[in-house]
């Protein structure tokens, strides 16, 4: 088949979730004689024409000039570039700024949208925005062929709210095996399993700043690393918050996968703190690399996690946790998430759901 992947900021991975899926999805789809095409935005480091048999298309993208809205403009460049393409299918990662221009897409090609996470409900998100949101959702129901959801949550979601079928396919990891104490040295406050820690956007609704209102209150000395970039206004005010709590440190973005599945690994305790949204990359990367994991409590988590993990939902909680709870005498839920993954999220098992759901969609 001759398929395209939409709505990334493109390939390599050098940004989130939608980007790490279509990385491992167009190569395998490459690799399996499939002809596929990743849109990357023209700011992207990657500049070559094909990555790993994988095809790119290169297209204006306005974001660093305008910011937020330029992400439209790039997604209609994208769209107007599909419709002189003949494209069996095209795959929608998100919807938040392309389904405005769901009247633009190409006729004749089957449009599949991963609806991604609850958009609306981001807290960062003005009341107006959040409005909007919800009608680019409805759009995007309502003007795909076929919708995937990747958590079963999200799929719940769906169908009591639209009446809409969609198809539960979740993200994928690999196993994290080739641990390395050297990785994490330059980090200086990451001593092996004398740390605790957290990976995300620092945004409201991860609840970082409930857990690290929840360092604060603990009487544990370990310090507490927080990975994310913090450029932001949210980001900025954390910084400030907690400016005078030597045990909270902030190390910003890292994009090294190598150095953030270490810094997992060598974990004691790894929060995850996120709200909103489906099955989180981040998670997964989190179970497959050797982590304890203590997440927030909601149905996006508990679906992934079940049993294998501790949960909190406020500050006293995480307070408590931090107080009493030390990776070495958990290892049964680590092993039982690591074979979860293996199980269920592997990416090789992913992708395969995916092209069997295109597969099945074409035929339809």
């Amino acid at each position: 088949m001759k398929i395209a992947i939409l709505g990334t900021r493109g390939v390599p991975n050098y940004h989130g979730g939608f980007e790490q899926f279509a990385e491992h999805f167009s190569v395998y789809l490459a690799s399996l004689g499939h002809e596929v095409y990743v849109y990357n935005s023209h700011t992207h480091p990657y500049k070559k024409k094909v990555f790993n048999g994988a095809k790119i298309i290169h297209c204006y993208d306005a974001e660093e000039k305008i910011g937020t809205a330029g992400q439209f403009i790039y997604d209609l460049n994208c769209i107007i570039d599909s419709r002189k393409r003949d494209f069996d299918i095209l795959l929608q990662l998100g919807y938040t700024s392309s389904s405005i221009w769901h009247w633009l897409m190409p006729k004749n090609t089957l449009i599949i949208t991963n609806m991604d996470g609850l958009e609306w409900k981001r807290s960062k998100y003005s009341k107006n925005i959040r409005y909007f949101l919800k009608k680019a959702e409805k759009w995007a129901v309502n003007n795909s062929d076929f919708l995937i959801s990747d958590s079963i949550g999200i799929k719940k979601y769906l169908m009591e709210t639209y009446n809409a079928e969609s198809q539960f396919i979740a993200y994928g990891a690999n196993i994290f095996n080739q641990p390395n104490e050297n990785d994490i040295e330059q980090y200086n406050e990451a001593k092996p399993y004398l740390y605790n820690m957290l990976i995300a956007r620092l945004e409201p609704e991860n609840n970082i700043e409930k857990i690290l209102d929840g360092v604060v209150m603990s009487e544990s000395d370990l310090p507490f690393l927080v990975i994310g970039k913090y450029e932001t206004r949210f980001g900025e005010y954390l910084k400030q918050k907690y400016a005078d709590e030597k045990r909270i440190v902030f190390l910003g973005g890292i994009y090294n996968q190598l150095h953030l599945n270490n810094l997992r690994y060598f974990s004691n305790l790894y929060f995850h703190g996120h709200s909103v949204g489906g099955t989180n990359p981040s998670l997964l990367e989190a179970m497959a690399s050797n982590s304890f994991i203590v997440a927030h409590d909601n149905i996006f988590n508990k679906s992934v996690l079940g049993e294998n993990a501790f949960y909190f939902s406020d500050k006293e909680r995480v307070s408590k946790i931090l107080d009493t709870l030390v990776k070495k005498d958990h290892e049964h839920l680590i092993r039982a998430n690591e074979r979860k993954i293996k199980d269920f999220y592997s990416w090789e098992k992913i992708n395969k759901k995916y092209l069997d759901y295109f597969m099945e969609c074409f035929s339809r």
